[in-house]
């Protein structure tokens, strides 16, 4: 366990995704207090019940389903944190989205849905937390990237560019925000076993990270509370 997060309140959004349910679990085991976004209000519903049976009442969990390509889900997230949370202490951006086509399939709704996931929700929700965490002189925030952020493939050009946008969010925030001791990570996997995984062409699944791997990684990451800070890294794999 690490002490530093006991107590410390999380919004993770793409909660019930591969990586987004393991990272809640690892922030659980640390006895994080618990927001948790998603579409699927059940998939949410379990979620928690899977948490508090294993954590029992160490900790509160809270959940707020939505669309984060809907600007009054994203505010309704935002006004439930604040009504049943003080305040934010760590966001975890992990909701994502990957469509594979190409250039000529791609679609302006296709590009929205992208960026709107990727660039525009982190950027809101890093606006409105960050403030809390400004005010406290403490704070993470945790941008799930991807190899992709680093590269571009064919038939990813959205995926790969949104990647990329958000990179340079993080870099940028990290700078900014840092005087005010938050540390901004982004932290970039390569394909990892998740269902967005399986959706990767020509490689091979089985080689893939393990999403549980990569949580523990993440909790590894921001748990430092003195001068080191890794704020940008790749989680490669070892084939």
């Amino acid at each position: 366990m690490h002490t530093i997060l006991i107590n410390k309140t999380c919004l993770i959004t793409g909660a019930t995704g591969g990586i987004g349910s393991q990272i809640a679990h690892e922030l659980a085991k640390n006895r994080c207090n618990l927001l948790l976004t998603g579409r699927n209000q059940k998939r949410l519903e379990t979620l928690k019940k899977d948490i508090l049976s294993s954590r029992g009442n160490e900790i509160i969990i809270h959940y707020q389903n939505g669309d984060l390509n809907i600007l009054d889900d994203v505010d309704n997230i935002i006004k439930v944190t604040r009504n049943k949370f003080k305040s934010v202490d760590i966001l975890i951006n992990c909701a994502g989205h990957f469509p594979v086509k190409t250039l000529t399939e791609s679609t302006l709704d296709d590009y929205n849905k992208t960026f709107n996931l990727h660039v525009r929700a982190p950027f809101l929700f890093t606006k409105e937390f960050s403030l809390d965490m400004m005010k406290n002189k403490w704070g993470r925030i945790v941008n799930i990237g991807s190899s992709s952020a680093y590269d571009g493939f064919p038939d990813t050009s959205l995926y790969c560019s949104s990647k990329h946008a958000l990179l340079g969010f993080s870099r940028s925030i990290q700078k900014e925000l840092k005087e005010y001791n938050i540390r901004t990570y982004s932290i970039s996997p390569s394909g990892t076993k998740t269902e967005m995984g399986q959706q990767i062409p020509g490689q091979n699944y089985d080689n893939f990270l393990n999403p549980e791997e990569v949580a523990r990684y993440v909790i590894f990451a921001i748990s430092f509370n003195n001068e080191l800070i890794t704020d940008e890294f790749r989680l490669n794999r070892m084939f």
